[in-house]
């Protein structure tokens, strides 16, 4: 592979990120993701009401209030959340992801994966990095299947609303992801 092209095709992506990250884009302290998670579930809430009623009969809340996905062939996403039980943060995670294909494109957005039950909650506790798609079932919802939710349709172990997407890239999607806890600074 020529300089050149081994060049656009890394260097476009990391062009691509640098459009969508912030320009702080450092180690985040707990409270200011506590705060962040809070506000962009918040903003979920806003724009698509039911996802509070599916809050109140969740058992937590992890909230991932900034992705960052880029790719062109070869892609990646990350961004660190916290999980909220009962409104308080109680452990904060990141999530990450590779990927290889036909992608081209730069996003940030938000995920926030409701835990339905006691077992899907052990299950991230304990493992050591959550892969998704392995483990607990976990429906990724849009606006129209959030709609629908009822206490009879909840059937799932974890319901994922991604939100706030900004920047152009084809598709989210969680399968592939890991989610590792992590210990942000205080």
């Amino acid at each position: 592979m020529s300089l050149t092209r081994r060049g656009v095709l890394f260097g476009v992506p990391v062009g691509l990120a640098a459009f969508v990250l912030p320009a702080d884009a450092e180690a985040v302290s707990a409270r200011t993701l506590t705060t962040e998670a809070k506000q962009a579930l918040a903003a979920l809430y806003g724009t698509n009401p039911k996802t509070r009623e599916l809050s109140r009969r969740a058992k937590a809340v992890l909230v991932f209030p900034k992705i960052v996905k880029a790719g062109l062939m070869i892609g990646g996403q990350t961004g660190d959340g916290a999980l909220l039980v009962a409104g308080r943060a109680e452990k904060f995670y990141n999530l990450s992801a590779a990927s290889f294909g036909l992608q081209i494109g730069a996003q940030r957005f938000s995920y926030a994966l409701f835990f339905m039950n006691d077992d899907a909650l052990t299950y991230l506790d304990k493992s050591d990095g959550w892969s998704i798609g392995s483990g607990p079932s976990v429906v990724v919802a849009d606006k129209g299947m959030a709609r629908s939710l009822t206490s009879t349709t909840l059937t799932h172990d974890v319901y994922a609303f991604p939100f706030g997407q900004k920047g152009i890239m084809a598709g989210i999607g969680l399968e592939g992801s890991k989610v590792t806890r992590i210990t942000p600074d205080r």
